[in-house]
């Protein structure tokens, strides 16, 4: 279908006017929320000027970052997921798609995210050079490149492998089912994907995964490592706690691997004292929950969800270990900002996570995923050598320092702007 507009015309090596869309924006619910808020920033630190759309949970942006908030439903908010809205919140035909698609078990957001994006940016399309989207890889982002703005889009990694792995752990056919219907909008963003020029993914390992679950030529794809608050995210003369631990878990899913920590921490637990420190919300029921009691973990483990940023440091700063335990990451911003406040790391060799990491010894001790007893006697060996601990924490560090910046990431995001917009 052809053009309805000509392309933006953009000075070369000019400052460029971007928008920023993320269907999802809490910074502290997963890292998409962490992304837009450091890269927006980063970005307007180069000279460039960015507006951010978002819909709900909307994200914490640095002051003088513009927003739209592209209102939802709101249908998933933590208070009361799957609820029923009143017919009086109704305003247009997405919301009743929204409202239409959740019922059948499936997960509207990105589909009508890029719907309500699509309609203000045509509207708006004359302030913008380029469009960059934050993984909803919906319908609507199809819209606005036929509208003349060209679309880059970030696929953190392909949700299709969460999916994949939720599914290997459900308990039954009902739930294999039900996730597998949720996760109904991953063939949408298959679609999408291998309809736009340029894609913008974090690692080496999640541009693989992106080839094999979408179909794309890897020369279609570049790699842009996500980064890191080094002033934030640092170490401090902090006293230590004995014994403790502490690990990032956004959700109750099998990808996290928490299931396996648990155990581990159950070894230990009879030989010494540990305590272990989730941040994220204490799950009601499931693998999580069903774990605790299994182990008998009740007074070992403690969750704190919706801390700031202050405070997730301080944890980090008190901890003697840190740990990733995951089945798959991306990157891991978990595993990077550890690192950054030098707290020796155990992580597990999943996805990306070596690549952030590096080999077993040099920046963290790594094992194979899944592996209790392997985790296990990471930490311990850990928690024996103080030694150890200080050389990786030093280590670990210098490799954020070195790799991991959100300067760096805007700079080389802006390359592929420039791409985008010379190939429009």
């Amino acid at each position: 279908m052809p053009k309805l507009y000509h392309c933006p015309l953009v000075t070369e090596g000019g400052p460029l006017r971007i928008a920023l869309l993320t269907y999802r924006g809490n910074p502290h619910s997963g890292g998409q929320g962490v992304y837009v808020r450091y890269l927006s920033k980063a970005l307007v630190d180069l000279g460039h000027s960015v507006e951010v759309f978002s819909g709900q949970p909307h994200p914490e942006l640095y002051p003088g970052i513009s927003s739209t908030k592209l209102e939802s439903l709101d249908l998933y908010r933590s208070d009361d997921p799957f609820r029923t809205p009143r017919r009086s919140e109704f305003r247009d035909a997405i919301d009743a798609l929204e409202f239409g698609i959740m019922c059948s078990a499936g997960f509207p957001e990105p589909l009508t995210f890029s719907l309500r994006a699509m309609s203000e940016l045509r509207k708006r399309r004359s302030e913008f050079d380029v469009v960059h989207d934050n993984q909803s890889l919906g319908y609507g982002l199809l819209g606005i490149e036929r509208a003349g703005l060209p679309v880059v889009a970030t696929i953190h990694h392909p949700c299709s492998v969460d999916r994949d792995i939720e599914i290997e752990h459900a308990p039954s056919l009902k739930r294999k089912w039900s996730i597998r219907r949720f996760y109904g909008f991953t063939r949408m963003q298959g679609r999408v994907a291998r309809r736009l020029p340029e894609i913008v993914t974090v690692s080496e390992s999640a541009r693989a995964d992106v080839v094999n679950e979408f179909g794309l030529s890897d020369r279609r794809i570049s790699i842009v490592h996500n980064g890191v608050d080094t002033e934030l995210f640092s170490p401090a003369d902090t006293p230590k706690e004995p014994g403790l631990i502490v690990t990032t878990a956004s959700a109750d899913v099998p990808l996290k691997g928490l299931p396996v920590l648990l155990e581990a921490v159950a070894k230990l637990r009879t030989e010494r004292d540990v305590r272990l420190v989730v941040v994220g919300k204490e799950p009601r029921k499931g693998p999580t929950k069903k774990a605790i009691e299994r182990f008998g973990l009740q007074d070992t483990v403690t969750f704190e969800h919706g801390i700031d940023w202050a405070r997730l440091v301080e944890l980090y700063r008190q901890a003697e270990v840190a740990v990733v335990p995951s089945l798959y990451e991306g990157f891991s911003l978990p595993a990077a900002e550890a690192m950054a406040c030098s707290v020796p790391l155990v992580a597990t060799t999943a996805g990306a996570l070596p690549e952030v990491t590096g080999p077993d010894g040099e920046a963290a001790i790594v094992v194979s995923p899944g592996d209790a007893e392997a985790m296990a006697a990471a930490l311990r060996r850990l928690f024996d050598d103080p030694a150890l601990r200080g050389r990786l924490g030093r280590a670990g560090r210098e490799r954020v320092l070195q790799r991991f910046t959100w300067r760096a990431a805007a700079e080389a995001t802006v390359e592929v702007y420039r791409r985008a917009i010379a190939g429009c």
